[in-house]
């Protein structure tokens, strides 16, 4: 299940976040392939600013408060953990940092909590959100392989798109500019990509109907009802 989140960040939060990633040197960027995992590192080719940089902490907390603030994302993701976005880039000054050839992320990843644990989160959903305008850059897409073919990325600043953390992706090359994103896995309170899909398209469905026929209608208590009963019969806490 791919869904497209638009205008996930807000046009303020959008420009707040890019004026704080252009006065970032570029020095301050390292490879990415130091926190890939054996195989990943193989394919991976881009830059990650370090989570406890100054920026990075300021941007990555636009994000988790536009998350949290998005029903899209709920309904998308039905999230039950999510591991701390970080930031990447492909492309720029004069390097050849640009691409991510194919892979899947791994299963498990880990952080460290506020306490001082180790926290261990599931990585059932993968979530990108787009940093950088399609002019800026040439190339960049995320390409993603589902069960029709394989589906190609490349999103407008400030949206977001969600896909199974099982699936096969990639970045292809960055030819020109720099793309720069904001990425992070859930684990989701439905494990079952079949599952979210289902309780996805279900709520769509509830929210045109309680559009159309308002919140008392039997319809949209039904169905209300349905989702519900579908979502304490599959979730997982």
């Amino acid at each position: 299940m791919l869904i497209a989140l638009p205008d996930l960040l807000s046009p303020e939060a959008l420009a707040q976040a890019r004026r704080l990633l252009a006065a970032t040197p570029d020095a301050d960027w390292v490879n990415g392939r130091n926190t890939a995992g054996h195989l990943a590192a193989h394919a991976k080719n881009n830059q990650q600013l370090p989570q406890a940089h100054a920026t990075s902490k300021a941007v990555v907390q636009l994000v988790l408060s536009a998350i949290d603030a998005s029903s899209a994302f709920l309904s998308a993701a039905l999230p039950h953990r999510i591991l701390h976005p970080q930031l990447n880039r492909y492309g720029g000054s004069g390097n050849a940092l640009g691409a991510y050839g194919d892979h899947v992320d791994g299963a498990i990843r880990y952080q460290n909590t506020p306490h001082g644990a180790r926290d261990t989160l599931r990585t059932d959903v993968s979530c990108t959100v787009f940093l950088s305008d399609p002019e800026d850059y040439d190339g960049g897409e995320l390409v993603i392989a589902d069960t029709y073919g394989e589906q190609r990325v490349r999103l407008p600043a400030g949206h977001a798109v969600v896909y199974p953390g099982t699936s096969v992706h990639r970045v292809t090359p960055v030819t020109r500019g720099q793309r720069v994103a904001a990425f992070f896995w859930i684990q989701s309170l439905v494990r079952d990509d079949g599952q979210r899909r289902l309780l996805y398209d279900m709520d769509q469905h509830l929210m045109a109907v309680r559009a159309e026929l308002g919140e008392h209608h039997s319809a949209t208590i039904g169905l209300a009802g349905t989702y519900h009963n579908l979502l304490r019969r599959w979730a997982e806490t």
